[in-house]
């Protein structure tokens, strides 16, 4: 139902909308146009090649294969799809703590037994298969390949 809903507010041709609404709510045009004026990509495969990249890791090649989406506006829609999601949650996540921020998770924690805690750890090791030969030993753990770790803390209402 809010699939249906979604489509006749914003995406069919008599949407309830108009193009103004849609950029405003969405940051994004509807009807993209390409440089020599042809129809560009629906929102719906530049969604779908930036979510196929980040969570499956998808080279830009296979998106051209599957979706008819070139590597160069791969490219391009990850970025403006980064962009976006920076943009709009920079205020609330993308910001240094302040004393009231940390107070709170300290009282969470303390609430669930966990004195002084204001988050839990976690580090991912990824395989960094392009690392510069002269990086190589620096950056090589257990596995005697060059790996790249991050590093988090996380709260209990997801902020990293």
């Amino acid at each position: 139902m809010s699939h249906a809903n979604l489509m006749n507010n914003y995406f069919n041709p008599n949407s309830v909308y108009t193009e103004e609404d849609f950029r405003r709510r969405f940051r994004m045009r509807r009807h993209k146009q390409d440089r020599a004026g042809h129809p560009g990509f629906s929102p719906h495969q530049n969604v779908t090649v930036a979510l196929r990249m980040m969570v499956y890791g998808s080279p830009t090649d296979s998106t051209d294969e599957t979706h008819g989406v070139f590597e160069s506006s791969c490219l391009d829609t990850l970025q403006q799809f980064c962009d976006t999601i920076v943009q709009v949650h920079k205020d609330e996540y993308l910001r240094e703590l302040n004393q009231e921020d940390l107070n709170r998770f300290i009282r969470k924690a303390e609430d669930r037994g966990f004195q002084g805690m204001i988050g839990s750890l976690d580090c991912m090791h990824w395989d960094w298969k392009n690392c510069p030969t002269e990086w190589q030993g620096s950056f090589s753990g257990r596995s005697r390949k060059p790996i790249v770790v991050l590093e988090a803390v996380a709260s209990y209402d997801t902020w990293i």
